[in-house]
């Protein structure tokens, strides 16, 4: 009997099944405008995402780890005089970006139901426990996945523990995903099938080259058009 060639598939979350980039592009904005009496845009802009980058191996992805970076550069760009005032209005706008309402993107219930039952579905997502388990919590999708893991990073060891626990190995497995560098590279590598899904705005830590030459890599507009890639395969 021939077996399925595809009997797993792995989802993102964050602006693969809802917005999220656009709510710290926001907040990064009112972070810029509390410092534009010291620094221009660029400058803030710059020294933020260096903060960032370097504060990855200490505070993990996530809110929390971004509103301290925002706290760090601005004792960066003030030279240590940045007033106790501004520094309440950062930690207050990074405890609304948490407290942000979930907003799901186009196809993505659909598609999810569409699939539920006939694969094993699971949430494969970075950042902070708590904020993750709120966003699926209120995206009301969390009874379409079997399986949900938060984890700290993705590469190829991480896919291929978690398709081989919740599915039957990766090469039976898909990865769906708007970030090369985290979702579709590494679950390439592991030997799953990749699906990049692009989304308008992307950190740009996550930018790496398309896999154009991998023959498992796709890509596709949006999750409305996983069904026809799916069916392919077979």
């Amino acid at each position: 009997m021939t077996q399925r060639p595809l009997t797993t598939i792995g989802f993102d979350a964050d602006d693969t099944l809802w917005q999220n980039e656009q709510f710290y592009r926001l907040t990064e904005q009112q972070f810029i405008d509390l410092l534009s009496d010291h620094a221009d845009s660029d400058r803030v802009s710059a020294r933020l995402l260096e903060a960032e980058k370097r504060n990855l191996r200490h505070y993990g992805f996530g809110i929390k780890g971004f509103t301290l970076s925002m706290i760090e550069t601005a004792i960066e760009i003030t030279e240590g005089h940045v007033p106790a005032t501004v520094i309440a209005e950062i930690l207050d706008i990074g405890r609304d970006l948490l407290a942000h309402p979930v907003e799901t993107l186009p196809h993505v219930r659909q598609t999810l139901e569409a699939l539920s039952g006939n694969y094993l579905l699971v949430l494969i997502t970075k950042g902070d426990l708590f904020d993750q388990e709120r966003k699926l919590a209120q995206s009301g999708l969390g009874d379409l996945f079997d399986a949900v893991e938060i984890v700290s990073d993705k590469n190829a060891s991480t896919y291929r523990r978690i398709f081989s626990k919740v599915g039957d190995g990766p090469e039976r497995a898909m990865m769906i995903g708007n970030s090369l560098k985290s979702d579709i590279v590494p679950a390439l590598a592991a030997g799953s099938y990749g699906v990049f899904v692009p989304h308008e705005l992307t950190w740009a830590f996550e930018h790496v080259e398309e896999p154009t030459e991998a023959p498992r890599f796709r890509k596709i507009g949006h999750l409305g058009e996983l069904a026809s890639v799916i069916e392919g395969l077979s």
